[in-house]
């Protein structure tokens, strides 16, 4: 640490330790500074402006108190003039420290978290920085030390702070000014109408300053955009996937009028790519799985023949059969105008479709996301298919190697496997689903090699190539090469979202470090009537997830003028539909040690159920995090036979604050898989038993017999 910073640590350190050790605050006082200042005036100015400096500068608690007494001493307009300054100046010498002391070591310990706020301060730094100061969402001396982290120039947090401050300091040493003409502490001494206004200004100065900024930034961040006299409707919703079909169902159910643009398909990748065909082709693969250990089950069963291209068309008989649920025909039944072109918003009252602009109050952006395809030498030449394009196949794959140990790429290796395709499994990572805890991905694992899936962990790819004799990849691993050779590939390393192609370059609107839309707590974009939900706003990719965040941005569309809802993240499950089965809801263990949270756990092994072992299923466990020594839930995984079915009475019990003593309580079907929640409950409630209480009951008993 060089010699500047250690004389700032030390000038810090004497500061604070002198102001608590003497308890210098019981001199910031009113009667302190009135007898000064009737005494000496021109010192009491000095002596005040050089104390308000101090405690700014050093974060010292009081200022609020000394704003005030500035008021009822020197009075409003001498007051604010005093207070202005020693503020500002003292926020600057606070913003100096923190960068002299912890910028350095903050940025190069933590520049990955804070390169968006570092961007955000380059992009409206200035704006920002203005709204903290006139709105204290957070304390004054916080936003200081904050500041002096970013990249701000010292002359700009200079004279933002003064500005933003000014209209602060004004309401409260007018306040203080009230005070001060007070003559006697009594009721009807404060109850005056002038020192009353005050207080109520004071009271209300937060609301009426967020209320005035928000308008100032709205017109002026719509100042490019002239609005329509009148709207064609009240919601435009662009893309017909889950999201913006719950979208544009709840807006026509509360008879908004609402437009529904889709380019492609209507259901979106959920229905027509993702979970629909997957299942129906899981569903296929686990009854060849049946067939090929019937004997499980004390059966003789010849052989099962595979028809790739007939499992293949029933997956897409499955889609035909759902469609309708989806479809142009139902959604214009229920009131929705469903338009079917490519959309382009021209401004943020306008989108434009097939030639044609729609006028509209307020847009909802469901675009979705698409496979990401990482760049990789010599993937061209080799072709790959993705989870938009496996279901074009019609002839099944001999080698197919699957890169990718996240659901999708679980879920399709192993379903591929069971219908009899040598399944390469790659992933870069040291285990498959690593977003789970290691033993549910250690399970996982162990069930697919049992079933022949060739899994090959800590592999990096690093280039494809292809002759006549076939294809192949060269991957690293443990830093070695190692060629994998194959005849068909599926890449499945996650899903982008789609944010291009439809006009969001030309209105700037940001995006986070994920690629997805940057919204709010209530789903807002920058521009406060363009909303954005499902995969293109993250942070989930599920289609219950972009449900759940469509009632939240079609209602905050519609009626946020009136009433804003915050989305709620709480209780968010999913589950991984290869077998064994996966389901999650809350912390795991992974996620609860990254963030820091105490836990307790509580788990109970399947393959000791009764069902389970009926079913030849009694494999897996379910694991339940709760708060230590109580029995409230902070989450649960699964891991098993139907998990995601299994899964939802802990979902309920976590949204209704429902701890596991209330589980145990419920009488559950026997022989029934869910009994196994009701087990899991009990092992928690039998390492938790009162164990004194407990003797002293044995004791009781002992004397009943006799003893």
């Amino acid at each position: 640490m060089s010699r500047s910073k250690w004389g700032v640590l030390v000038l810090l350190g004497v500061a604070l330790a002198l102001f608590f050790a003497l308890d210098l605050r019981q001199y910031l006082t009113l009667d302190l500074f009135a007898d000064l200042y009737r005494e000496n005036p021109g010192t009491t100015r000095l002596l005040y402006f050089l104390v308000y400096v101090a405690v700014t500068a050093f974060s010292l608690p009081g200022a609020a108190v000394m704003t005030i007494v500035g008021g009822a001493v020197f009075g409003l307009w001498e007051g604010v003039v005093l207070v202005s300054f020693a503020s500002t100046i003292g926020a600057t010498l606070a913003f100096l420290i923190s960068r002299t002391l912890l910028r350095d070591w903050v940025q190069q310990r933590f520049g990955t978290y804070l390169e968006s706020i570092n961007q955000g301060i380059k992009r409206e730094g200035s704006f920002y920085l203005f709204t903290l100061r006139l709105i204290p969402a957070v304390p004054f001396f916080v936003i200081n030390l904050v500041m002096g982290l970013t990249p701000m120039k010292v002359w700009r947090f200079f004279w933002v702070s003064q500005l933003g401050m000014l209209a602060g300091t004004l309401v409260y040493v007018n306040a203080g000014a009230q005070l001060g003409q007070v003559e006697e502490l009594s009721v009807q001494g404060v109850m005056t109408p002038g020192l009353l206004a005050s207080f109520l200004v004071l009271a209300f100065f937060p609301w009426m300053a967020r209320a005035l900024l928000g308008r100032v930034r709205q017109r002026a961040l719509y100042r490019s955009y002239p609005r329509p006299e009148r709207f064609d409707t009240n919601l435009v919703v662009i893309g017909a996937g889950s999201a913006g079909l719950v979208s544009s169902y709840i807006a026509a159910a509360v008879k908004a009028r609402v437009s529904l643009v889709e380019k492609e398909r209507m259901g979106g990748d959920c229905l027509n790519t993702g979970c629909v065909p997957s299942k129906a082709l899981i569903r296929s693969a686990r009854i060849k799985h049946y067939a090929d250990n019937a004997a499980h089950y004390g059966l003789k069963v010849n052989s099962v023949a595979v028809d790739f291209p007939a499992v293949m068309e029933r997956v897409q008989r499955v889609i035909s059969k759902i469609e309708p649920h989806d479809s142009i025909e139902r959604y214009s039944a229920l009131g929705v105008d469903c338009v079917s072109g490519q959309a382009t918003i021209k401004s943020p009252w306008q989108v434009e479709v097939n030639g044609t602009t729609i006028n509209t109050r307020n847009i909802v952006i469901a675009t979705g996301a698409r496979p990401f395809v990482p760049p990789i030498p010599g993937l061209d030449t080799v072709g790959y298919l993705t989870s938009d394009t496996i279901w074009g196949l019609r002839e099944q794959p001999g080698r197919l190697l699957v890169i990718g140990g996240g659901p999708i790429g679980c879920e399709l290796a192993q379903a591929f496997s069971r219908l009899g395709s040598c399944v390469i499994q790659l992933d870069m990572a040291s285990r498959i689903m690593p977003r789970e805890d290691e033993d549910v991905s250690a399970l996982v694992a162990e069930r697919f090699v049992a079933e022949g899936v060739d899994l090959r962990v800590d592999h990096k790819p690093l280039s494809f190539g292809c002759d006549e004799r076939g294809k192949w990849l060269v991957a690293e691993h443990r830093g070695e090469e190692v060629r994998i050779e194959f005849d068909q590939l599926l890449m499945a390393v996650g899903r982008k979202a789609n944010t291009s192609g439809f006009g969001l370059e030309n209105l700037d609107i940001p995006l986070t470090r994920q690629g997805t839309l940057e919204v709010n707590e209530y789903l807002q974009t920058r521009y406060p009537n363009i909303f954005a939900c499902g995969d293109v706003a993250g942070p989930y990719q599920f289609t219950h997830a972009a449900s759940h965040q469509a009632w939240y941005a079609t209602v905050n569309a519609l009626f946020g003028r009136w009433w804003k809802f915050k989305v709620d993240y709480s209780v968010i499950p999913w589950a991984t539909f290869c077998d064994p089965e996966v389901a999650r809801v809350g912390l795991n263990e992974q996620e609860a040690r990254e963030r820091g949270v105490s836990y307790e756990v509580t788990r109970y092994d399947i393959s000791d159920l009764d069902r389970a072992i009926a079913d030849e299923a009694a494999y897996g466990f379910i694991k339940v995090l709760t708060v230590p020594g109580r029995d409230r839930i902070l989450g649960v995984t699964i891991v098993g036979y139907h998990a995601a079915e299994l899964i939802t009475e802990y979902v309920s019990a976590m949204k209704q604050r429902i701890g596991l003593n209330k589980i145990l309580g419920t009488i559950h079907i026997y022989p029934t898989l869910s009994e196994s929640n009701k087990f899991v409950a009990g092992e928690w409630k039998r390492a938790h038993a009162p164990q004194r209480l407990l003797e002293w009951v044995e004791r009781y008993h002992r004397r009943q017999r006799g003893g």
